[in-house]
């Protein structure tokens, strides 16, 4: 008999269960790591959890079926809770079942502060602010190079880069293609512009190694396994496209092995995959410290041109099709195996 063990969705790839469609989650993977673990995984959203069940789905004998089931003791949670609606439904959800990753949305700036706090991890910080004009200004006399970028964004949505240039303009790069050339005023006032009324912080811009002429940075999965520590469970390479100033797939950046990445540099690849594997887990071990729902996360970390290692953000909610891009099938697989592991081990802790 196979405990269950509840797998949080959003309403859209719940929706699409039935029909084969689960976007970027692929479900056969839990349903393979599950069954390897005597674990039953039950597949729910906020909106069909009513008092202490829900309308979810099992998959057995080869099909999605749709029942209705007392909540699991433990869920994986898998969705993005940036309603009051839903943010109350994960609260009530809560109460009956130990949620981990419970909340997957983090203030970067908020991060940021807390990692630095540790000063064993702040050299590998890049210096940030929350952004106002007045502290545009002043960065924009101490650095280079900027972005500035939304605190609660994700796949680079938001993020404007500007290059001071010898002529004392500035290169920002907005969107796709060319950047402009403006003064630093056209700069200021049309940063002002974007962000509004928004949330964004202002942060020095890494001077990232390259491959073919652009950056290039990891995005390294680290979460609890079956001991309830931290592990890595992957590491993949991510090279921006032509004409674009962040690294993100969803805006076209390229998937890469980071051996082709670090030879193409000149580093040592073993050496710097145990280097970024180092520094990774003292982050996530002191951020889940701090955050202690923290189980399931994603790692974007700069390696600039002389090898030095910086964080860029945490992901409260690892994209994980970057391994099955590269057709690293293995680790893809072990990521979602590894929380099916780790909810094992929270349902000894409870039993």
């Amino acid at each position: 008999m196979r405990t269950t063990v509840g797998v949080l969705l959003d309403l859209e790839t719940y929706s699409g269960i039935a029909r084969g469609k689960t976007g970027n989650e692929c479900l056969a993977l839990y349903n393979k790591a599950g069954k390897m673990h005597g674990l039953r995984p039950f597949y729910m959203c906020l909106q069909r959890i009513k008092g202490n069940s829900a309308v979810g789905y099992y998959y057995e004998n080869n099909a999605y079926r749709l029942v209705r089931r007392s909540i699991p003791r433990v869920t994986h949670n898998r969705a993005i809770s940036l309603t009051p609606y839903l943010r109350k439904k994960l609260k009530e959800l809560a109460q009956s079942s130990f949620v981990f990753n419970r909340r997957n949305r983090y203030d970067k700036q908020r991060i940021h502060q807390l990692l630095y706090t540790n000063q064993s991890l702040r050299k590998y910080l890049p210096d940030s602010i929350k952004y106002s004009r007045e502290k545009l200004e002043g960065f924009m006399k101490k650095y280079d190079s900027l972005f500035i970028k939304p605190t609660n964004s994700s796949v680079g949505d938001g993020i404007i880069k500007i290059t001071k240039q010898d002529s004392g303009e500035w290169h920002l790069y907005w969107m796709k293609g060319k950047p402009r050339l403006v003064s630093k005023k056209q700069v200021i006032s049309f940063i002002a512009k974007k962000v509004g009324k928004q949330s964004y912080m202002i942060q020095e811009a890494i001077q990232l190694a390259t491959f073919n002429e652009r950056p290039y940075d990891l995005r390294i999965s680290v979460q609890r396994g079956g001991s309830g520590q931290w592990q890595v469970t992957g590491m993949i390479g991510k090279v921006a496209a032509s004409g674009r100033h962040v690294t993100n797939v969803a805006k076209g950046g390229k998937v890469k092995r980071c051996e082709q990445l670090f030879e193409s540099s000149s580093f040592d690849s073993v050496q710097m995959k145990q280097e970024l594997q180092q520094v990774s887990l003292a982050i996530s071990q002191y951020i889940g410290l701090k955050l202690p729902n923290m189980a399931d996360i994603g790692l974007d970390v700069g390696v600039d041109e002389d090898g030095e290692i910086k964080l860029i953000e945490i992901n409260g909610r690892d994209q994980r099709y970057t391994f099955k891009k590269a057709g690293l099938d293995t680790t893809f697989y072990r990521t979602y195996e590894t929380p099916m592991r780790y909810a094992k081990f929270l349902l000894n802790q409870l039993m």
